[in-house]
């Protein structure tokens, strides 16, 4: 077994097992390798593999979140600037690339990068030189580039948003990390794992896992996949009484159990909430029962979302992991509430 599995990953399906033996293969080569997945499906571990196994891991990795920062940050955060190259521009610093010399670059969310900086990273990977934010000389560097994206970039390239071009050179070695809903063979390690690291980090004797609260968790959809799990295991282990996880420790709806809907309790029903809103001049009396909860459903969402992103300071990633959705539903609803100013 420790032949088929790489340091760091957990989980021996089938599914993973297919995914050390490409990466393995890979891993020696200077091919450009783009990563696929759902958030939270381990992209950075590999990414992490591709340069401990090869003959780079001497030199530096450097990861990008590409989706943290605005278009003209992460040119000046990719590519360096001169001093004066703009108003913040106080003395001339050197880009995450030109550090990357000799080592690996990780581009992650690779899917939020402008169509115009996708120019200027595509001569990156086929010349290997850039200049500067303000400056005219051309750097030449020595890098190999790992990408990360967790949408499907054929439809992003047929909707205008991302360069055909730039495609084709990421897509040189694609790798897909499977979603933890398909293989959950791997579940019952990773609980495992888990357990034992959130143990030791709060000082606590490694808590047993009940055979039903196992059973759950195994049959669990993990929208947020390998994350939410991490999440979950240390929730459990801080909530567990008699030193063991059982069924109560879990969220509800990981027990099969619906969410708490807002507005739903007892007195709460939608004529009152009408009456409500039509005194607070949300909606009008002429609006059926439907369309009120609509508002207030959307109202209540945007609010959360707004909040959250705050707590997180614009990090899309980090929101949609404390929100337990997908990053791209996060995007669409940023979209949707007109909340792009937090975002970044």
């Amino acid at each position: 077994m420790a032949d088929t599995v790489i340091d760091g990953i957990i989980g021996d399906s089938v599914q993973m097992q297919e995914v050390y033996d490409v990466t393995r293969k890979v891993a020696p080569s200077s091919a450009t390798v783009l990563l696929t997945g759902e958030t939270g499906t381990g992209k950075e571990l590999i990414a992490r593999a591709l340069h401990n196994l090869s003959n780079r891991a001497t030199g530096p990795f450097i990861r990008v979140n590409c989706g943290a920062l605005s278009e003209s940050l992460l040119e000046s955060e990719l590519f360096g600037h001169t001093k004066g190259a703009f108003t913040s521009a106080h003395e001339t610093r050197t880009g995450r690339f030109e550090a990357a010399h000799g080592g690996t670059v990780f581009l992650d969310e690779i899917n939020s990068v402008s169509y115009q900086l996708q120019v200027k990273l595509l001569r990156v990977l086929q010349e290997q030189e850039f200049e500067r934010v303000g400056d005219t000389r051309t750097i030449r560097v020595d890098v190999r580039v790992i990408a990360a994206t967790n949408v499907d970039l054929p439809d992003e390239v047929v909707a205008g948003r991302f360069r055909e071009d730039l495609y084709y050179r990421l897509n040189v070695i694609p790798i897909y990390l499977p979603a933890l809903r398909e293989r959950p063979d791997d579940i019952p390690a990773l609980v495992k794992f888990f357990v034992r690291r959130y143990a030791e980090e709060n000082e606590m004797s490694v808590a047993r896992v009940t055979t039903s609260a196992l059973n759950f968790l195994t049959q669990y959809d993990w929208p947020g996949n390998v994350r939410e799990l991490q999440n979950y295991i240390e929730r459990a282990l801080v909530l567990m009484s008699r030193g063991e996880i059982d069924v109560a420790d879990l969220p509800p709806h990981v027990r099969g159990l619906a969410p708490t809907k807002i507005g739903r309790g007892p007195g709460n029903d939608i004529g009152s909430l009408c009456s409500s809103l039509v005194s607070l001049g949300i909606a009008s009396c002429e609006e059926d029962a439907s369309d009120v909860h609509a508002q207030v459903v959307s109202r209540v969402e945007r609010e959360v979302i707004l909040q959250v992103l705050r707590q997180c300071q614009g990090v899309q990633t980090r929101t949609a992991s404390r929100l337990g959705i997908n990053r791209n539903t996060l995007h669409k609803k940023i979209e949707e509430y007109g909340l792009q100013d937090e975002s970044r």
